[in-house]
């Protein structure tokens, strides 16, 4: 293989309370923060390897994980990211000052990365970036447009800033934007869907789930998502990573294809106002759905 199609050997450092934080800002449900949070993160990270041809070498995110409540430690663990603990104050973390420190020891000493990626947008970061950049190293930063530095902004230029909200799925909803879809995350309990469910000709011939694993999963989506008319992938994706960790994520997505050749779910495309994203139904008339369907909670 010659040298240029090579993947660009990269860093990435994960200012992890400025986006948790402003997900419990901007979602309407904020109790679903780290799982959202943990979303973009996934997909940031199949975002550079798979179409900016990246291999990040380091992925460290910082924050005061005592309290952020949720297992973000652990899920980020799972992810490849190592979780720095960093003790906060009431006014300003130290997550910037120990992620330049990390930053510049990365720098010094693997001289093989040539690209560093924050995900981070303070105005702090100014003189570390400018730092890297005058030693001729690729640096891109994701942030919020509406948190990103003016200043920061315009050292990196546009080509190298992206929006940490095209990282998201279209069905997670900020404040401000359209009303009336629920985030992603959300546990319900278990039930039949109000609306009424598509037609079981409209799926694939039914058969019996045989496989333990394939049941598990089956179990999971109606026990969070048993509720909705239709289940978001990206989400459930995510409960699946942190009940069945011990499986890779092509083994998780191959559920899902099980699942739907057995004639239990089926999968569509909608359309968002951005992009397209993908659907479950469920086949409430599969005998599968039947065995593992506890019905409401009275």
């Amino acid at each position: 293989m010659l040298q240029s199609q090579l993947p660009a050997k990269a860093a990435l450092f994960i200012d992890y309370e400025n986006i948790y934080y402003f997900f419990r800002k901007e979602l309407a449900n904020s109790d679903t923060a780290a799982d959202v949070s943990l979303d973009l993160l996934f997909e940031l990270n199949n975002k550079l390897k798979k179409e900016m041809r990246m291999q990040s070498l380091v992925m460290k995110a910082y924050g005061d994980f005592e309290r952020i409540e949720d297992n973000s430690q652990s899920q980020l663990y799972l992810m490849g990211i190592e979780p720095q603990f960093v003790m906060g104050t009431d006014h300003k973390n130290a997550a910037d000052m120990r992620l330049a420190i990390d930053a510049l020891e990365v720098f010094y000493t693997r001289q093989e990365i040539t690209t560093f990626v924050f995900v981070a947008g303070d105005r702090d970061y100014i003189p570390l970036i400018m730092h890297l950049r005058q030693h001729d190293r690729r640096v891109l930063v994701v942030a919020f447009h509406e948190n990103i530095s003016g200043d920061l902004l315009e050292i990196i230029g546009k080509e190298n800033f992206l929006e940490a909200k095209s990282l998201l799925p279209s069905e997670v909803k900020l404040k401000g934007e359209s009303k009336g879809v629920a985030a992603p995350g959300v546990r319900q309990q278990t039930m039949m869907p109000t609306t009424p469910a598509p037609s079981a000709s409209k799926f694939a011939k039914w058969r019996k789930l045989e496989d333990e694993d394939h049941r598990e999963a089956l179990s999971i989506m109606l026990e969070h998502f048993g509720s909705k008319p239709e289940v978001w992938v990206t989400p459930y994706l995510h409960k699946l990573r942190q009940s069945m960790s011990q499986l890779a994520e092509y083994e998780r997505k191959a559920i899902i294809t099980e699942l739907t050749d057995s004639g239990a779910i089926r999968v569509e495309r909608r359309q968002g106002e951005t992009n397209e994203y993908s659907v479950i139904l469920i086949n409430w008339d599969h005998p599968d759905v039947v065995d593992l369907n506890p019905g409401p909670v009275v």
